[in-house]
């Protein structure tokens, strides 16, 4: 499988940024589907952003707004930026990438390649 390998996490108080950065191991994985999911305490699941291999973008309502993912080529990673972080957005933080899906502008919610987690905490 691909590897993606997650930096950027941290502590942050609230209305701060942080930039999560995912480096993806297999240059040709980097025009598939790509994304962040994150697990709060005690929560499900739940995909926060993506982006197709056409560059489109999804992001959940909570964090449309005040997030925004990236590709850049140059380095092979996926990126997303966190501003006005909130105390919910608490969580830890998975680059996912589905490499049985690299055309078109639509990613169906189902990634095959995850990262080991970054902790992104918001204190008050």
């Amino acid at each position: 499988g691909v590897q993606l390998v997650e930096s950027g996490g941290g502590s942050v108080t609230v209305g701060g940024s942080l930039n999560l950065s995912c480096t993806i191991s297999d240059l040709a994985a980097s025009n598939c589907c790509m994304g962040w999911y994150r697990q709060g305490p005690g929560k499900e699941f739940e995909l926060v952003s993506s982006i197709s291999p056409v560059g489109s973008t999804y992001y959940t309502d909570s964090v449309r707004g005040r997030f925004v993912i990236s590709k850049d080529a140059h380095k092979n990673t996926v990126n997303l930026q966190m501003n006005d972080l909130k105390p919910e957005d608490t969580a830890v933080y998975y680059c996912v990438l589905n490499d049985d899906n690299c055309s078109g502008a639509w990613c169906p919610d189902n990634y095959n390649n995850w990262g080991q987690g970054t902790q992104v905490t918001v204190s008050s």
